[in-house]
């Protein structure tokens, strides 16, 4: 059983430097993992100018049970969808892992499979955490969206149809994207700034939502904004405070036996979407423990895939 919510509603650019690889093929110190999920890659740095803020002792990325940490050079890792499904739909992916790690395969590669098999390309973004802290994974997500946006041609991916999919602290991110996308703190003075980062859609599962109060994911906000920040970041940070009429539609599904992230979470953005007329639907399953991801064998909730593209059709994201 579960319940279901629906809101109707109605330059001088940088070109990036990319790295062709096969999934057997660390490339640079980045890996796209060899996995059954995706065939073959390219690894994209988005900031190829120099990573603002770089730490001096950086020091290699680490990947340990396809869970990746210490990342200090963002990139997208492209899955483009085969040419003969290709419909221009695009999607940034941000894999969970409480700012701490990045599920790579789970959050990552299995969906951009999934989303390849929907005609959809997709970018799995190896973003900054707990080492940068706020405000670096926000500027990886936007600088994600302005460098697909800049490049659509070049990826053959409709302007217009830019995506974010985040998980778990993931999803806090890709909500960051769609509430912060003009603050500015997601600014770094580099001349794409000048291109339009907002997301056109934005899908969370089970996302972490608010940084403060009984339903926050304490480790999640420690991470990003350290173990004392004041309760105005934490009321920034709070992405159900910043929807307005301009954050995209959204899907959302979230367990209701989550007891890592509560289900109070989506809850809590979708009745901010639904006061600001932002066309959204959630789902919240009377039963699913939080990282499900694409897993099958969960009852119920392992059928929002197919929910999700049921509104991504709806919403003109998928060819009916």
């Amino acid at each position: 059983m579960r319940l279901c919510f629906l809101l109707a509603a109605g330059v001088v650019l940088l070109a990036p430097t990319t790295m062709p690889v096969s999934q057997s093929t660390p490339t640079s110190g980045q890996s796209a993992r060899s996995s059954d999920h995706a065939p073959r890659a390219e690894v994209i740095p988005i900031w190829p100018e120099g990573v603002p803020g770089l730490l001096p002792n950086a020091g290699p990325e680490v990947e340990v049970d396809a869970r990746v940490s210490n990342v200090h050079t963002p990139t997208l890792t492209a899955y483009l969808a085969p040419e003969a499904l290709r419909n221009g739909t695009a999607v940034i992916i941000c894999p969970g892992g409480a700012y701490r790690r990045l599920a790579i395969d789970k959050e990552g590669t299995a969906v951009a499979a999934w989303l390849n098999s929907l005609g959809i390309s997709a970018f799995v973004l190896r973003y900054r955490m707990q080492e940068y802290g706020h405000p670096a994974p926000l500027r990886d997500a936007l600088r994600s969206v302005r460098l697909l946006r800049s490049q659509a041609q070049r990826w053959k991916i409709a302007p217009d149809r830019i995506g974010v999919i985040g998980f778990s602290a993931g999803g806090h991110l890709a909500s960051s994207a769609g509430t912060l996308f003009d603050s500015p703190e997601g600014r770094t003075g580099a001349e794409l700034d000048r291109v339009s980062a907002r997301p056109d859609f934005l899908v969370l599962v089970y996302p972490v939502i608010s940084m403060g109060g009984p339903f926050a994911h304490a480790g999640s906000r420690e991470s990003l904004l350290g173990a004392n920040a004041s309760p105005a970041l934490i009321d920034h940070l709070s992405t159900n405070l910043q929807v307005t009429r301009r954050t995209p539609p959204t899907f959302l599904v979230h367990g209701g036996t989550d007891q890592a992230v509560p289900p109070e979470n989506s809850v809590l953005f979708y009745t901010a979407l639904r006061r600001e007329g932002v066309p959204a639907e959630l789902h919240v399953y009377q039963d699913g423990a939080h990282g499900v991801g694409l897993e099958t064998g969960h009852g119920p909730i392992s059928d929002w895939p197919t929910r999700c593209a049921e509104w991504m059709t709806v919403r003109g994201l998928l060819p009916r």
